[in-house]
């Protein structure tokens, strides 16, 4: 660029020296401009690729995560997490099975606002043992006045593996394929688990 504008430059008017270093010096700060992108490119496919090789040591840990989907295996409890922006005086939590029928209606009362645990058995609205597989979870909260109160189901499960479909790793947990963004907690698990 510049050899042809000195080609085209009037040689009665030369080309202001001033404007020629100025120009220059733009030249200079594009191509550092260039290497810097190249560099920063370079080093975050690093950071993904250590990213990767850090989450299978996930592996074994125990998450609680956030979903609206709970397992079960026939004869055991379940557990899962809720989470209230406010005070509730009403909490309840329905049990739905992949059709979508409720199988139980777990009556939880008034709650403070947080988060707090509680334990599905596993049994029927009749007191039957639920068949092992995948329930909908919904919870639903409301205060006195019939306002209704945010919630925030979560589950705690142990990872199994780690799945690398698509841009990003994501974790399996007991059925459950959990985007890393959905888990909010990592611990070991509890002996014996």
């Amino acid at each position: 660029l510049l050899t042809t504008q000195l080609q085209k430059q009037d040689p009665l008017s030369p080309m202001d020296s001033n404007a020629f270093v100025a120009q220059l010096a733009q030249f200079s700060s594009v191509e550092a401009l260039e290497n810097m992108g190249k560099k920063l490119d370079t080093l975050a496919l690093g950071q993904a690729n250590a990213n990767q090789m850090a989450v299978p040591q996930m592996i074994g840990k125990e998450v609680l995560f956030t979903a609206d989907k709970l397992a079960l295996t026939k004869g055991q409890p379940s557990r899962f997490s809720v989470a209230l922006d406010n005070a509730a005086d009403d909490t309840v939590a329905f049990i739905s099975d992949k059709a979508g029928k409720v199988v139980r209606t777990l009556q939880l009362g008034g709650r403070a606002a947080g988060s707090f645990p509680v334990t599905w058995d596993g049994l029927d609205s009749s007191g039957n043992p639920c068949e092992s597989g995948e329930y909908m979870l919904t919870v639903s909260a409301s205060r006195r006045d019939g306002g209704a109160v945010g919630t925030l189901t979560s589950v705690r499960g142990v990872v199994t593996g780690v799945s690398f479909e698509g841009s990003v790793p994501q974790l399996l947990v007991g059925g459950n394929v959990v985007q890393l963004g959905e888990v909010t907690e990592i611990a070991s698990p509890p002996p014996g688990a």
